[in-house]
């Protein structure tokens, strides 16, 4: 078992997060996998090494005696995989597909040190979710970076971070917006299809506010660019132009005070990014490194 350390990754992952299925959404597999995993270890092993409980799971001594040992594997795993690293040579530029909020507004921040660290040189190419997963699959690009989780067998999906949408205007506005001043604004709205847009209706719905097809809404746009410029420029001395979008991408312009954001009362909008790459490299020492990284920084 022990040269099969994907078995001992899912144990650890498991321990981790307390939860068969965090575990899955973290490791990128099915629930079933993951359990069948466990299994085989209890099993190859002959003792319990977790009990599942409602509230989590808890380890037995075998498996605290087990996680021990799977930590001391980890670390020569992980030392062994940087010592491979210095001795490839890639003359190739590790490519990334990203959403717009992604490649326009999260990855350029620590792109350098990116880059420093899996020492390659890196490109973005920035699109729409459902483009980066596209040309992930006709390996087009080594990794996709997504806000939308788009089905696939032949891709790995690891959760990455939190993306909270904030309402945004030129005007102060309450940090916590009732259904009334919803209702007084004047928005600039996602189009129809937009994700954002979705995530925003399902908030609403939630908080037992109106749909926002009842609001004043006085254009529909489908760039983010467009979106926070349109709400940047409109008039202040009439009433509050605002929209919604990923605070990712207004975050400077809100510390500037050139904006304001507020949420829907006590409801806080957010969605999970993806990092996704194919399941034909899942053990590339690359992609590894690059999911590493990525998973330290996501704070």
């Amino acid at each position: 078992m022990l040269t099969d350390f994907a078995k001992l990754e899912t144990f650890l992952t498991v321990v981790r997060e307390k939860s068969f299925s965090k575990a899955s959404a973290k490791l990128g597999i099915s629930q079933p996998a993951v359990t069948q995993q466990m299994k085989f270890i209890e099993d190859y092993l002959d003792v319990q090494v977790v009990d599942r409980k409602k509230n989590g799971i808890r380890l037995t001594k075998e498996g605290q005696m087990l996680y021990t040992i799977a930590q001391k594997v980890e670390r020569c795993v992980n030392n062994a995989e940087k010592e491979l690293l210095k001795i490839m040579n890639k003359d190739v530029t590790f490519l990334f597909g990203a959403s717009f909020i992604i490649g326009n507004y999260i990855l350029p921040r620590f792109l350098n040190n990116l880059k420093e660290n899996i020492n390659n040189d890196v490109s973005i190419n920035v699109s729409v979710s459902h483009k980066a997963i596209e040309d992930l699959l006709d390996k087009k690009i080594d990794m996709a970076l997504v806000e939308n989780y788009i089905p696939d067998d032949d891709i790995i999906y690891r959760e990455w971070m939190d993306d909270e949408i904030v309402i945004f205007s030129n005007q102060k506005l309450p940090a916590k917006a009732k259904a009334s001043d919803l209702l007084s604004y004047k928005w600039v709205c996602r189009n129809p299809d937009s994700h954002t847009r979705l995530i925003f209706k399902e908030s609403l719905e939630k908080a037992n506010y109106p749909d926002c097809d009842t609001f004043d809404v006085t254009s529909e746009v489908t760039s983010a660019t467009t979106i926070v410029q349109t709400v940047l420029h409109s008039d202040k001395n009439e009433t509050p132009t605002v929209s919604i979008v990923s605070r990712n991408a207004i975050e400077s312009l809100l510390k500037a005070g050139a904006l304001y954001e507020s949420r829907i009362g006590n409801h806080k909008m957010s969605r999970k990014l993806y990092i996704a790459y194919r399941k034909d490299r899942k053990h590339d020492a690359f992609i590894e490194n690059v999911v590493d990284y990525l998973l330290k920084i996501k704070g």
